[in-house]
């Protein structure tokens, strides 16, 4: 794989691709994501009008010409202070920021490698990153090093961090020149490595080029969501998570449009930053979704217009509710971090509740069987995905879990109908098999949720000795007073009557809060692991 041609001097990225033989099928089938042989997407970014709001937050609005300044001066600083060799893996630790956005545009004009971290891992995943990813260089928000410098310790390869939020990285901009002339990256040359959220074990690090990076605005941002340059978007992943690098920073910056990057965290702010910034455009998980509405009422959600949903399947139930109280009927996808964002989807009139959705234009998708061999519609089976980004694991032999057969094969079970919908099952590990039958966890779920007593919940198999497994529902209820014998009855009741009887939750268990990750997404292994007795 050295053997590529690149920008970069330090080729470690490079060097531990999969073998091409390991690669996915990649398919260019809408123009716009057939790129020049040079491409470096910052550059490409910031091509809008200088003097046009680019990110909004509390006390600050910058310009598109503030950030590309101030981009610069960091790159300058990567470059002439911390000696960054192109190639070299830079970690970021921040909450969203206007510095967290111009930290990453910055490493990627520098031509280094972005490496975005959940705000909220601990030194121990940290420690992990940085092995991984033979991290050489970080930049932290001054209030988050604690964690950092504890797996700093412990690296054999991060040799140096400059802290912002009032820190030394500031302190060295002052000096710099406002000007910087971005590298000259292949679009083929890796931009980001982003890891994969929700797992346990060895870390899975996935590297995307510059050309991935641009592609997800290239297909699902402008054939579903079709931003125009007035929007403001917002939203609750971090911008390490590749959901919300796309909806707070890609798709914006790629229309000229603004983003609002709070650091401040939880519903409520979000709430309170739609009503206060006349948010146009949302991205955030049904779990948030289902949450938001308990402030329809305190706060005004009418600037909305557009509301992307992903993380994890959207039911009918949340959809119809959101549509009820805001007007906005939420776009649902499905992506993943391998693919780095949506590629199933569906917008306006196309949108069928309950269903995921299309092939995004550009992708095709495919219900394989156990042979990894496509069937026609109207089956169920394992989902297949091809597109212009694909699957590339970092030096990781799981690469042939994830590549089967030219696909892209997510770990998720969809019915294809006879309208090249696909309807989300479950989980390849969200099967239960209770007394012979199959039984799809979320499809439990969906019914539960449907219930007014019920905020959210998790199904995962219990084994027993009878049946093998049965169906067992962690419940969050809307009032956890009302958590009794007779709300388990109540509720096996109402799931017994809106679906078939046999897949009703044979135990109920009620929590105050579901395991989740950063993201949003419910940990179902925490709760399968209590369940075996491996916790």
């Amino acid at each position: 794989m050295a053997a590529i041609k690149t920008a970069l001097r330090d080729t470690f990225v490079i060097d531990n691709l999969p073998s091409q033989e390991a690669w996915p099928d990649l398919v260019f089938d809408v123009p716009e994501v057939k790129y020049p042989e040079y491409l470096n997407v910052a550059s490409a970014l910031l091509k809008n009008d200088p003097a046009g709001i680019a990110i909004r937050s509390e006390g600050q609005t910058w310009t598109y010409r503030e950030v590309d300044e101030i981009s610069n001066k960091i790159a300058r600083v990567l470059v002439e202070n911390m000696r960054l060799v192109p190639g070299n893996r830079v970690l970021l630790r921040a909450p969203n920021s206007p510095m967290m956005a111009a930290c990453w545009l910055a490493v990627l004009k520098a031509g280094g490698v972005v490496v975005a971290t959940m705000p909220l891992l601990r030194s121990v995943e940290l420690f992990k990153v940085l092995e991984k990813a033979r991290v050489s260089h970080a930049l932290c928000d001054s209030r988050m090093m604690n964690e950092l410098l504890d797996a700093k310790a412990k690296s054999k390869t991060l040799r140096t961090i400059m802290t912002f939020e009032d820190g030394d990285l500031e302190q060295q901009m002052k000096s710099k020149p406002s000007d910087f002339d971005a590298l000259k990256t292949y679009s083929h040359d890796p931009a980001i490595l982003a890891f994969t959220s929700g797992t346990t074990g060895k870390p899975k690090a996935c590297i995307h080029f510059h050309s991935d990076v641009m592609a997800m605005a290239d297909t699902f941002s402008r054939y579903i969501l079709k931003p125009e340059g007035d929007e403001v978007f917002a939203g609750t992943p971090p911008l390490s998570f590749t959901f919300g690098l796309g909806g707070m920073l890609v798709f914006p910056f790629a229309v000229g449009a603004s983003s609002v990057l709070n650091s401040a965290k939880g519903i409520e702010a979000m709430a309170r930053d739609i009503e206060t910034f006349k948010v146009t455009t949302l991205f955030t998980s049904p779990t948030a979704y289902r949450a938001l509405l308990g402030f329809t009422g305190k706060y005004d959600f009418s600037s909305l217009k557009k509301c992307v949903s992903a993380g994890e399947t959207l039911s009918k139930v949340t959809s119809d509710a959101w549509l009820k109280a805001t007007g906005v009927r939420p776009i649902d996808g499905i992506g993943s971090t391998e693919m780095i964002h949506i590629f199933i989807s569906a917008s306006g009139d196309d949108i069928r509740p309950g269903a995921t959705g299309k092939p995004v234009p550009g992708f095709r998708a495919a219900i394989l069987d156990d042979n990894y061999e496509p069937l026609p519609p109207g089956n169920t089976g394992f989902l297949g995905i091809k597109g212009p980004i694909g699957c590339r694991y970092l030096d990781d032999q799981r690469q042939s879990d994830y590549v089967k057969g030219g696909w892209n094969v997510t770990g998720d079970i969809f019915r294809q109908d006879r309208d090249d919908y696909f309807w989300f099952k479950s989980r390849s590990d969200d099967i239960i098999i209770s007394s012979g039958y199959n039984i799809s966890g979320p499809e439990v779920e969906d019914s539960l949720l449907a219930h007014e007593a019920v905020f959210e919940c998790a199904v995962v198999a219990s084994p027993d000795e009878k049946r093998g497994s049965i169906v067992k529902a962690f419940v969050v209820l809307e009032n956890s007073t009302d958590a009794s014998d007779e709300t388990v009855k109540a509720l096996q009741d109402h799931v017994k009557a809106t679906i078939a009887p046999y897949k009703y939750p044979r135990t109920i268990e009620f929590l105050k809060k579901l395991p989740k990750t950063e993201t949003g997404k419910i940990q179902r292994f925490k709760l399968r692991a209590k369940e075996a007795g491996k916790d």
